[in-house]
């Protein structure tokens, strides 16, 4: 038998406000980052809504400004590519006009951070054939984000080859 539905009790004895404040004091969060998380800890929509409207209006919760950071941290620290970028912000909820506004900014040269990248990647390859340092650092490029070409162009220029080694 099934009746109308209820909604869940909340898991977590705070209110959503708090709730809310702990989650921001932990790490920045996209908006739906946010909605999801209070939602899961079950508080009702409305009551979802109402907050990230409260906390939108104090400037607690804004995508663009979580956006910018986050892409900062992930190129500058991280030496994340843009798709690595683009891919996380989006896993995050950040809408594509968001994140297209937050690459544009961010400029940089894509090419360059690849290159500094993999020379620092490629020094623990030292004592390994030349073939299996150009497949390490070009991989390791890929998972950070880089397009191909421009991962094998840096693990080339990095390691010191040309085209005959690879």
């Amino acid at each position: 038998m099934t009746g109308p539905r209820r909604s869940r009790e909340p898991k977590h004895p705070l209110d959503c406000h708090e709730r809310a404040l702990r989650l921001l004091a932990v790490r920045p969060r996209s908006r739906r980052e946010l909605e999801t998380r209070l939602r899961r800890a079950g508080f009702d929509e409305s009551e979802v809504v109402d907050e990230l409207v409260r906390l939108e209006r104090v400037g607690l919760v804004d995508d663009e400004a979580f956006a910018k950071a986050f892409a900062e941290h992930q190129v500058g620290i991280r030496g994340a590519g843009r798709r690595a970028v683009v891919s996380s912000l989006a896993a995050k909820g950040v809408d594509r006009r968001t994140i297209d506004r937050t690459l544009e900014d961010l400029g940089g040269d894509e090419e360059g951070r690849a290159l500094e990248l993999a020379r620092v990647r490629a020094r623990r390859f030292l004592e390994v054939r030349p073939d299996l340092a150009y497949s390490r650092v070009t991989s390791f490029l890929l998972r950070r984000g880089y397009p191909p070409d421009v991962a094998r162009r840096a693990a080339s220029r990095a390691l010191d080859l040309d085209a005959s080694d690879t």
